[in-house]
């Protein structure tokens, strides 16, 4: 299995023969609550490392979704349109989101698990208190 890697703003990514693989933690999910709402690209739109590709819309809030790498879109999860739970559900697995042809190696600031795992402890006690990640508005 390939290694997955995070960003800060929650997105995780995973690489396999120069195609990325994205969709949201499972911290992210926790913390939106039930999905019920996925605005995705269109495939083959470019994208930078750190664009907003879409908005994930839950029953608590609204937030932009990220790519963690740049490339174009070779794939979205048309599945998510008729079931947005999949994104709580299975998040690493069924809930993927988009699948980028990727133009260059990973960006840097990607977090791996052990740094993922110390912000998301960092935010469950500090400024995130509120129970929503970073870039999300409140409903």
């Amino acid at each position: 299995m390939a290694e997955r890697y995070y960003t800060e703003t929650h997105e995780w990514v995973t690489v396999e023969d120069g195609v990325a693989t994205v969709g949201i933690t499972d911290f992210a999910q926790a913390q939106l609550g039930d999905v019920v709402f996925l605005e995705l690209p269109r495939v083959g739109r470019l994208l930078e490392a750190g664009d907003s590709f879409g908005v994930i819309e839950s029953v608590k809030a609204a937030s932009d979704l990220y790519s963690p790498v740049a490339g174009t879109v070779l794939e979205v999860n048309e599945d998510l349109s008729d079931h947005p739970e999949r994104v709580n559900q299975d998040p690493y697995g069924q809930g993927w989101l988009i699948r980028i042809r990727m133009s260059g190696d990973l960006g840097p600031g990607l977090l791996d698990e052990e740094a993922y795992r110390r912000l998301t402890q960092g935010e469950t006690a500090g400024a995130a208190g509120e129970g929503r990640p970073p870039g999300e508005s409140e409903r």
